[in-house]
Order: structure tokens, then C-alpha cells, then sequence
């Protein structure tokens, strides 16, 4: 089967086209293609509440290159799931128009929970991760930030917060570079969304962290020093979680320009990095608190709720 899934976040829209066959009992994907345009459909959407008229044109812009795409791998299934930006916007409907009128498909906004499980199953996927191993897989978008547990490739616990990195850089993060204060308040209000979930997601239980989406996936490319990104380079690898916390407050610091003349920096995540990197560098700093140390390394998945969706189709 192939099929074609369209993430639309918070900041990006992506497209996924895949080969699905399943091999003793397992479902494979192979890609086909697998591309994203920044869209920044949130832009606005935390203070003012609604999907503003640019961000709408950006986004029917996308779509009208996705299909002439689609039109030629011809996918069977074609599908358009939307996330955080889109659940928390009073004009969904004019969103959901534009990917009706662009795209000629009913687009299906999934809840926080949904998108959790989503990722987890498109995350693990790509991970080699031990059957008895308690898994965290971190998906920090830019809107919100889903936390999924797991262990044998089923899920134990989900939740999803109103926490992302266009979120927080547009709500802390207002000179450039950031202040240490509003670095310090950034880092506050995370603590206190970890706190909140703490009776759900047991931190001090992990023994894995995956973590996907365009912060992560900068975080390792900076610390492994890549000439430009490189998406093999990045599925699968690993790095110490000290290094990874030294990291992110090193972004975090970082001017815009710094940020953009970095080779792997994708132009439309300049202004919400340094959001994201305090992000990230507080929730591995709590993990690294609550385990004493037990999880050595974060690991990051190129694969996550694009091939989530996608073996769900093929579950169905």
C-alpha cells in the first residue's frame, strides 16, 4: 500500500509519501518522499487566538506543491492530520477549508492524546530500543510538546501539554538574544508543566529518551558538528545527555544571525530556537534530576506522527 500523510503543526506542514508492506507481522515503510515547508500556521495564534489570513496563504501555498507531488507517485490513501495550531484556533474552519479547497481531501484534527501515541509508534519504529527498556519519547514541536511512555512498542502513558517552541519564544523570548531573565522565566514555566504532569508521566522511571521534531533534531545535528543536515545522520544517533543540556543552553544564547549561519539551521526555525533549546535543556535537566543520571544519552528519530499515521492506515 501507499499512502500519503500531510502532518500540519504549529510551525511546519509536512508531507510523507510511503511504501507500506508488512514482513512477519511487522509493518515497513519505505520512503518515497518525505519533504516540509514552513508554514508558521501558530504565528499569533497563543496571544491573538486565530490562524491569521498570511499564515493561511502560506499554507495553501504548500499544499498546492504537495499535490502536484501526490499527483505523481499516486498514492491509494491520501490523508491531512492537524495538531496543536489548529485545536486551538478559533477560525479552524478556514483552515480546514483551505486544505479542502487546496488538497481535495477532509482534513482530521487529532487530539493532544492522538498525536502522542502517533509519535511514539513513528518514533520507535526507528530506534532500536530493548523490549524491557521504559521508553520516553519527547515530541517538541512548536505549539505543544507531547510526552509518551512505553515498553515493548505499546504505550503506558500519554499526555499533551500547551508547550511548544513558537509558543514559548513568542510569549518569553523577546530580545535578541534572549535575556538570561527571560531565559530564566522561559525555564519556570516549563518546571511548572513538568509539575503539572508528574501523575501522569513518572520520569523517574525511564530508562530511554527518544526525542523527535525540528528542535531535537537541531540540537544533535550542533552537537555532532554536521556540514549540513543530513537526516541519516541524524535517525538513530545518539548523544550523552550532559552534552545535550550544554547544547541547548549554548542555542539558546545564540543571536538570530548566529542561529542562521549555522549549516544545519533551517531558515524557518531561527526565531522560535532559542524557545525551543530552553525547552528541551529544561525538561533533560528534570529527567537527569529524577533518574540520578540513569539515562545517559538522547536519542533522536527522524521517524515520528508522519509514520505513526501512516502504520495506522495500514493497522485499519
Amino acid at each position: 500500500m501507499r499512502a500519503a500523510v500531510i502532518d500540519c503543526g504549529t510551525n511546519s506542514v509536512r508531507l510523507l509519501i510511503a511504501d507500506m508492506t508488512v514482513t512477519d507481522g511487522e509493518i515497513e515503510l519505505t520512503d518515497c518522499v518525505r519533504t516540509m515547508e514552513v508554514v508558521r500556521l501558530g504565528e499569533g495564534v497563543d496571544s491573538h487566538g486565530r490562524v491569521s489570513a498570511e499564515a493561511l496563504g502560506r499554507l495553501a501555498k504548500a499544499l498546492d506543491g504537495f499535490v502536484a507531488t501526490i499527483k505523481r507517485f499516486q498514492p491509494e490513501q491520501t490523508t491531512f492530520v492537524a495538531t496543536s495550531a489548529t485545536r486551538d484556533a478559533a477560525n479552524a474552519e478556514e483552515v480546514h477549508d483551505v486544505v479542502r479547497h487546496h488538497l481535495g481531501v477532509e482534513p482530521r484534527v487529532i487530539t493532544g492524546e492522538e498525536e502522542a501515541r502517533f509519535s511514539f509508534t513513528g518514533a520507535v519504529s526507528a530506534v532500536d530500543v530493548a523490549p524491557v527498556e521504559n521508553v520516553l519519547v519527547l515530541d517538541l514541536g512548536g505549539g505543544s510538546t507531547e510526552f509518551v511512555t512505553g515498553r515493548g512498542g505499546e504505550v503506558t502513558a500519554e499526555v499533551s501539554t500547551q508547550m511548544g517552541a513558537v509558543r514559548y519564544a513568542e510569549r518569553f523570548m523577546h530580545s535578541d538574544p534572549p535575556s538570561e531573565e527571560q531565559k530564566e522565566e522561559l525555564a519556570q514555566a516549563v518546571g511548572e508543566v513538568l509539575a503539572g504532569i508528574s501523575d501522569t508521566i513518572d520520569f523517574s522511571s525511564v530508562d530511554r529518551l527518544v526525542g523527535v521534531a525540528g528542535t531535537v533534531t537541531t540540537v544533535l545535528a550542533h552537537a555532532l558538528d554536521l556540514p549540513s543536515y543530513v537526516p541519516e545522520r541524524i535517525t538513530g544517533a545518539a548523544i550523552p545527555v550532559p552534552l545535550a543540556i550544554a547544547v541547548c543552553g549554548e542555542l539558546a544564547s545564540f543571536s538570530k544571525k548566529r542561529l542562521a549561519d549555522l549549516p544545519y539551521m533551517h531558515p524557518g526555525r531561527v526565531d522560535i530556537m532559542t524557545g525551543g533549546a530552553m525547552i528541551l535543556k529544561t525538561i533533560l535537566e528534570t529527567i537527569q534530576e529524577r533518574t540520578g543520571g540513569r539515562v545517559k544519552e538522547l536519542a533522536a528519530s527522524e521517524n515520528d506522527i508522519l509514520d505513526g499515521v501512516a502504520i495506522d492506515l495500514m493497522r485499519r
